[in-house]
Order: C-alpha cells, then structure tokens, then sequence
C-alpha cells in the first residue's frame, strides 16, 4: 500500500511554506507549553513540536537551493518579453554552463538536442510564451524522442499546462519545467 499525505493537511502545507514558518510553530508550542502546562508536563508538551521541527529540516533541505520569489518573477518576466532568437540563444548558453553539448533541431516537437555522456535528451521551448499549453506539443515532443531515439524530454513553458497535458507527460515520462527550474537554468 501506498501513503500520500493529502496536498492540504497542515504537514503537507508547511513543507510547501518557506521552514521558519515550521520553526515558528515549534517556538509557540514550546512557548505555549512552559506558559500553560504543570511544570512536570512541560516537557512531554514540549515533545508535541518535534513533527514541526522535522518538517522545518525537511523544508530547509529543499528549499537550500531554491532561487529568491523575486529573482523567480524577475527572470521570468525577462524572459518573457524576450524574442525567440534572444530566448533560445539563452537557453542554449544555459545548458551548456551545465555541460550539454547543445545541437539546434529542425525538427516538429524539438527544438534542441542535449547529449551528456550516452544520455540523449531533446528539449521543446519554442512556445515558452504561450498562454496555455495542451497535449499537442508534448504529443509532438513524443514523436520527436521516438524518432531520434532519445532517452528523455523536457519541456520548457513559462505558463502552466493543462491537466491533460500533465496526465499525457507524466505517462510519457516528459519532463514538465517549473517555473523556478526555468528560473535557476536561466540564471548564470
């Protein structure tokens, strides 16, 4: 069997909440319990704040490297008024700084080719602009890593995709960007 914790319980939000909202949780039970309990309970109150003291480690492991939320909508707002030759020469440098060797594709689905190693990897960014993206690009994309023989894909977006189109990659093994994986890409 298989346990998901619900997207909404307090457990699960705080992890999606920067850690020293946790941490702040843990200082008004701790707080809470000297202020409220008999002196012999204190400690066994103060034990009901080490879930929120995991889950503030939890959080501050993955949110280490985590671009700033302004240097997030500053990126992304560059890029979005960029054009399709200034955001795909962008593009290219960035994956090269990770060290792909970037090759240009002519080809519907793909617009690049990263080679790392034997691993093969096409990338479709060319409607990073689009103000909503469905099945058929990633459907393209597809059809482009069969015929290539690629082993992955990643799509590139700037607006979200629909949930058919989440349903469609996550089958297909399609790599979905995020906005603030854009964002670390894009910055040097």
């Amino acid at each position: 069997m298989k346990f998901k914790m619900s997207e909404n319980s307090l457990y699960a939000v705080l992890l999606r909440s920067p850690w020293w909202l946790s941490l702040l949780v843990v200082a008004v039970i701790v707080l809470a319990s000297g202020a409220l309990l008999p002196a012999a309970y204190v400690p066994f109150g103060m034990m009901g704040a080490l879930p929120f003291l995991g889950i503030a480690l939890v959080a501050a492991w993955r949110q280490r490297n985590a671009p700033n939320p302004a240097r997030v909508a500053e990126v992304l707002g560059q890029a979005a008024v960029m054009s399709w030759h200034a955001f795909s020469a962008l593009i290219e440098a960035a994956f090269q700084r990770q060290g792909f060797v970037v090759t240009r594709l002519q080809q519907p689905g793909a617009d690049f080719q990263l080679v790392k190693g034997d691993r093969i990897t096409l990338v479709s960014c060319k409607r990073w602009k689009a103000a909503n993206t469905g099945v058929q690009p990633l459907q393209e994309l597809a059809a482009a890593q069969a015929a290539l023989g690629a082993s992955a894909s990643t799509f590139i977006s700037l607006a979200p995709v629909s949930d058919s189109a989440k349903r469609f990659a996550k089958a297909g093994g399609i790599h979905l960007t995020s906005v603030n994986e854009l964002a670390q890409l894009l910055t040097p």
